[in-house]
């Protein structure tokens, strides 16, 4: 699907030269932008490979590239994914990687050419942006702009949401990002919350086990599957999925911040906190060579990231729905989160992102002390 309005041309991305424009157009777009830090060049060729990615394996996607007079103006992608269709029924396919200058024509142009390959697959409306999946980069941002960048968490600038909105798009959901303060949060009520609700003695929180990585990542995700199986838009990770997750979080995880809670021997919740890699990736543009690999080394082993974001954490539904435990397992291992932070040096972690409208999991999080400073919308579209 080609869009030519004489002025701007869409076109698909077909080769490793245009993957590259795909990749670059962010860098050049947000270069200065104090909420925006490049991701790595390599890191971003994997996710959008269908022989890396197994996202692929449950879904179609098309990239393409808006140029004027030749050269790169926008970006977008358009997703069919089928483990969301057979899930959900509902004709919906995804659109994300939206990235353009601030020019009305140019949005139009990459929406046109979204739109009219979703069309052409049979789905009769468009939500995003998604990149590529709810499980991956999720929102347009739409408030804190200037706050610090986060591992996989997307930035767009002030004028994105405006231009979505002209092209007929309006909010399904917004998501919300906390900044949790480590040095300074006050201790939960977790424990005397699972004392009164009868689990005294029998709760055991404890730090992952690198020696068996990829067995706790399994249990991690199984416990993630059930605990989120009724939130909006879930789609659960595949096996594929599972096993590349092991291999991409371990460079990132924290031992002390990955935290697990047991009762009776069985591991119910969890929450999962990984070293914010952008405070090492903020001047690397992307790119590992010549010497980016060394200070990207050098950051992560010695002068060690202070920030950090917690992408997953969840209670399995058991426990999550009792008036007391729930709450009380959660801010256990938000303890534990506190705790072993303050010992090691970490100064914020960002928590999220999380449903607006899910109030428990809200209330848990501001009670401890969480602060919104980042939101992100989810944008819905007929295409009839």
């Amino acid at each position: 699907m080609t869009i030519d309005t004489g002025a701007i041309r869409v076109a698909p991305v077909e080769t490793a030269r245009d993957m590259q424009a795909f990749i670059d157009l962010p860098k050049r777009l947000y270069r200065g932008h104090a909420g925006y830090v490049p991701h790595l060049d390599m890191e971003r060729r994997d996710t959008f490979s269908p022989k890396k990615n197994p996202y692929f394996e449950h879904a179609e996607v098309r990239f393409w590239l808006a140029r004027r007079e030749g050269r790169v103006v926008g970006r977008i992608s358009a997703q069919v994914d089928r483990a969301h269709l057979e899930r959900y029924d509902d004709s919906t396919g995804l659109f994300g990687c939206l990235d353009a200058e601030d020019d009305a024509a140019v949005y139009a142009a990459l929406f046109a050419a979204a739109e009219a390959w979703l069309r052409e697959k049979g789905l009769s409306r468009a939500r995003g942006p998604l990149s590529l999946s709810i499980n991956e980069e999720v929102g347009l941002q739409i408030d804190g702009f200037d706050s610090r960048s986060m591992l996989l968490v997307p930035y767009h600038p002030p004028y994105a949401q405006a231009r979505v909105e002209a092209q007929g798009y309006a909010k399904i959901k917004d998501v919300v990002s906390y900044d949790y303060d480590v040095q300074n949060a006050a201790p939960t009520l977790g424990r005397k919350l699972i004392e009164r609700g009868g689990l005294a003695g029998r709760v055991k929180v404890r730090t992952v086990d690198m020696k068996r990585f990829d067995a706790e990542v399994r249990t991690l995700v199984d416990i993630f599957n059930d605990a989120w199986s009724d939130n909006w838009g879930f789609v659960p990770f595949t096996q594929a999925e599972i096993a590349v997750a092991a291999k991409t979080l371990k460079p990132v995880v924290v031992r002390d911040l990955a935290i697990f809670v047991d009762v009776d021997g069985e591991t119910v919740a969890f929450i999962l906190a990984l070293a914010n890699l952008n405070e090492a990736l903020r001047d690397l543009e992307g790119k590992m060579l010549p010497f980016g690999w060394a200070k990207l080394a050098w950051r992560l082993l010695v002068d060690k990231p202070r920030t950090a974001r917690v992408p997953l954490m969840g209670v399995r539904k058991k426990f999550r729905n009792h008036p007391l435990l729930g709450a009380g397992l959660a801010m256990m291992a938000i303890d534990a989160l506190r705790e072993n932070g303050k010992r090691i040096g970490m100064n914020h972690a960002e928590l999220g992102w999380i449903l607006e409208d899910n109030k428990p999991t809200n209330n848990i999080i501001r009670s401890v002390g969480g602060r919104i400073y980042k939101v992100h919308r989810i944008y819905q579209k007929d295409l009839a």
